[in-house]
């Protein structure tokens, strides 16, 4: 697979990366330990050598997973995990109070199995804990060879800035994608400015891109998308042409659904790498195969036609979850 870096970072990683999360957490039943783990090694060994996981997945347990999967090559991936929930429980709300960053990273370093976190994220911005703080957290952690970059996830542009001027933001991690594009109007000028990289989470838009879901579908109790208000049987129904539109211009392209949502993605900028997640091998693979799509100049002017003619229907997040959303 192709490489690519991070902004002004000089990160290289694969031109897609593993989304660990629902291996875990938030999709239903955790997968079982060795298939997830079999799942992860077969990522690196289809060159994928970036990985995605955060204290917050099931409370350390995604981590130690990743940490036991990585363990035999941890010197060629590149691992990402986050801080910033009370407790690693996104239900107490959010803490970035500089203690808990150190004691996150600490338990995380041993979860890991590592020495050292590529690329650690602030999961979400905390009101209560200026910026400066944050960053100057991680900027110690940086001088002491604990953390080698510093992230962040669904970040505002003040909160950006604000970071960035003490220390250089790496990547931020946000939502984007065929659904779901308003990085586009405010985040992408704002890190091609500053030269920081771009990490699109729920890239085929939390599974709804590939097709595999429709207004009849029914998700396990544990599922996070059943309270998700884009996941509603009527908004399903309703953003269903964004799902045939997509599936026309892969006919086209003798691809699937799913890997013109990843290649459209990474057609938007060199510096973005989508994070698709899955517990499947055979989803895996047809993601990887994403990496592989051209979409060529009057193939994205398509595309854009075809998209500027749909709404896309629903909230992407409740509403308790949405006032988390930095602005």
């Amino acid at each position: 697979m192709q490489k690519r870096i991070l902004g002004k970072s000089g990160l290289e990683v694969s031109a897609l990366g593993l989304g660990c999360m629902g291996l875990s957490y938030g999709y239903g039943p955790a997968t079982e330990k060795q298939a997830a783990i079999g799942l992860i090694r077969t990522a690196f060994e289809r060159g994928v050598t970036f990985f995605d996981t955060a204290e917050a997945y099931a409370q350390g347990a995604n981590e130690e997973l990743l940490g036991e999967a990585l363990e035999p090559f941890r010197d060629q991936v590149v691992i990402a995990t986050k801080f910033g929930f009370k407790n690693g429980d996104v239900q107490q709300g959010v803490d970035s109070n500089p203690d808990n960053i150190r004691a996150v990273t600490e338990a995380a370093l041993k979860l890991l199995r590592t020495d050292r976190i590529d690329l650690l994220y602030q999961h979400r911005v905390d009101p209560n804990v200026p910026m400066e703080d944050v960053a100057g957290a991680v900027k110690d952690l940086i001088q002491q060879g604990k953390v080698k970059h510093f992230g962040m996830s669904e970040a505002g542009v003040q909160s950006i800035r604000r970071a960035h001027a003490v220390q250089p933001v790496a990547a931020l991690q946000s939502e984007y994608s065929l659904w779901w594009r308003e990085p586009e109007k405010e985040i992408l000028p704002l890190l091609e400015e500053l030269g920081i990289g771009f990490v699109p989470f729920s890239p085929l838009g939390k599974g709804f891109l590939t097709g595999a879901i429709n207004n009849s579908t029914s998700f396990d109790k544990s599922d996070f998308r059943n309270s998700v208000p884009r996941f509603s049987e009527e908004n399903r129904k309703a953003n269903q042409g964004l799902v045939d539109i997509v599936g026309q211009i892969a006919a086209n392209k003798h691809a699937t659904k799913a890997q013109i949502a990843l290649a459209w993605l990474l057609a938007q900028k060199p510096w973005i790498v989508p994070i698709p997640g899955t517990t499947k091998l055979h989803r895996l693979e047809e993601n990887i195969g994403g990496a592989s799509v051209e979409l060529s100049t009057d193939d994205l002017s398509e595309i854009e036609t075809a998209l500027s003619k749909i709404t896309v229907q629903g909230e992407r997040y409740p509403a308790h979850l949405q006032a988390r959303v930095d602005r």
